[in-house]
């Protein structure tokens, strides 16, 4: 049952990220972008990750979504003067893309999955029916992953004060 519904939300992230990206309507694209994030929301509890299902609603949907769909009905589109662009590497670009998607295709299929120490991890934390993945990830930041952990919150601070000082130059 566990593994028809990842299938089922797996099949609907990838339909609904298509669509996402050939929409011609821009507020339409965003509820495509919706129910892609809902359903990789829906993805990491069926992975029992419960904590990164719930930042995944609360960050992306909660805040970046609403964000982007202010800036889409707050924005005056009514003087925007419509260019017509063409590309003239339409070729080199369709040949790039399929080399980078056979690249891809080509590395996972030779990854053996079943060998990586975090899947072993992972299946060890599954069986053992562990309540929930928050300890782990909090030993992990503050032990493993302090020294990143403390950089990007320097380097979040830097983009804040920045934009800070920018916003105050602004007459």
């Amino acid at each position: 049952m566990v593994l028809i519904l990842f299938y089922t939300f797996a099949f609907l992230m990838l339909c609904t990220a298509l669509l996402m990206v050939f929409m011609k309507n821009l507020l339409h694209a965003v509820f495509m972008l919706l129910i892609t994030l809902l359903s990789l929301a829906a993805v990491y509890v069926l992975l029992m990750a419960d904590f990164l299902a719930v930042t995944q609603l609360m960050v992306y949907v909660g805040g970046i979504l609403v964000l982007i769909l202010f800036g889409i009905m707050l924005s005056n589109r009514g003087d925007t003067i419509f260019i017509q662009s063409q590309s003239g590497n339409k070729i080199m670009g369709g040949l790039l893309s399929f080399m980078l998607f056979g690249g891809l295709v080509y590395i996972i299929a030779r990854t053996h999955f079943s060998q990586l120490s975090w899947i072993k991890q992972s299946e060890t934390f599954v069986s053992t029916g562990a309540k929930s993945t928050l300890h782990g990830i909090g030993i992990n930041l503050m032990t493993n992953f302090a020294l990143p952990f403390e950089v990007a919150s320097v380097v979040l601070l830097i983009a804040l004060m920045g934009a800070a000082f920018i916003s105050s130059q602004i007459k």
